[in-house]
């Protein structure tokens, strides 16, 4: 007998009850391209035989614990479906707001470097929407650690027609020099790989999430390295962790003296992104 995506949901739900009822709407819905409205709306159709076999599948893998952007293949960021896989951080829609401040400063035929790029979600959404303000021009790099994350991102800006120059770097060493450079680096603190989400732990990689034991590793070498790979009146945009600001605030002072220096919240209230420019 056909199943309902409510049978199905509840089936789910019963076996292991740890499992979050959005995900499973979240995965369900998506497969059948349905918003969170019309998913109510059909909770109660029966599928088709094919649908159901796909429900099923996707719903086996959600009980094992694999996360459900990395189920579908994809995730949203600024309105672009991203793909990505167990080899790329999930992009957060947190980091949506440290793209709408870059847009905020951005300039046709600039020089832009998207650092730690994992599946290039930043520098999608950050080209796509400069070219509605009518940017154009612009010269674009992006650059990661691991091959993975350069083969997924690869794949991105070829989905959304980008010409982007990829690197293999760690931080900036042996880059050049850009007009602006934004980055969601790794910056989660160890002590709190406890507090984190399972799934996240379980899932996506450590060398995107953790950024050593106070969680400042790569803004160390990156404020040492910044000044030698910005062009003059150059800037960068990086996200933080939201306990972080007082020590990066004192690191920058030390390291980067020739350097504006401001901090923005996120939606939140919580300090989040910190904006870096040479002084005039």
């Amino acid at each position: 007998m056909p199943k309902s995506l409510k049978k199905i949901k509840e089936t789910v739900l019963n076996d292991n009850s740890e499992i979050r009822p959005e995900d499973i709407d979240y995965v369900l819905g998506e497969r059948l391209g349905y918003t969170p409205s019309e998913f109510e709306l059909h909770i109660n159709d029966e599928l088709t035989p094919e649908k159901e076999k796909q429900a099923l599948k996707d719903m086996k893998k959600l009980r094992r614990g694999i996360s459900p952007q990395y189920i579908l293949g994809y995730a949203w960021f600024y309105g672009y479906k991203i793909l990505v896989n167990r080899g790329v951080l999930i992009p957060r829609f947190e980091t949506e707001e440290l793209v709408k401040w870059a847009l905020e400063n951005i300039e046709s035929g600039k020089k832009i470097l998207d650092l730690g790029t994992g599946s290039g979600a930043i520098m999608v959404a950050l080209v796509k929407q400069a070219q509605k303000q009518g940017i154009q021009n612009l010269n674009l790099y992006a650059s990661d650690i691991t091959d993975s994350a350069l083969r997924e991102s690869e794949e991105n800006f070829l989905k959304y027609d980008l010409d982007v120059k990829t690197r293999k770097a760690n931080v900036l060493v042996g880059l050049e020099k850009f007009d602006m450079i934004i980055s969601n680096p790794p910056y989660i603190k160890m002590s709190e790989k406890n507090l984190m989400d399972e799934n996240v732990i379980k899932n996506e990689p450590d060398t995107a999430l953790y950024g050593g034991e106070d969680g400042l590793d790569f803004y160390r070498k990156f404020a040492k390295q910044v000044q030698s790979h910005l062009n003059p009146q150059g800037q960068f945009f990086l996200e933080f962790g939201f306990s972080e600001k007082e020590q990066l605030k004192e690191l920058f002072e030390t390291e980067l003296p020739d350097f504006e220096i401001e901090f923005r919240d996120d939606l939140a209230g919580k300090p989040r992104m910190v904006h870096g420019r040479w002084k005039k």
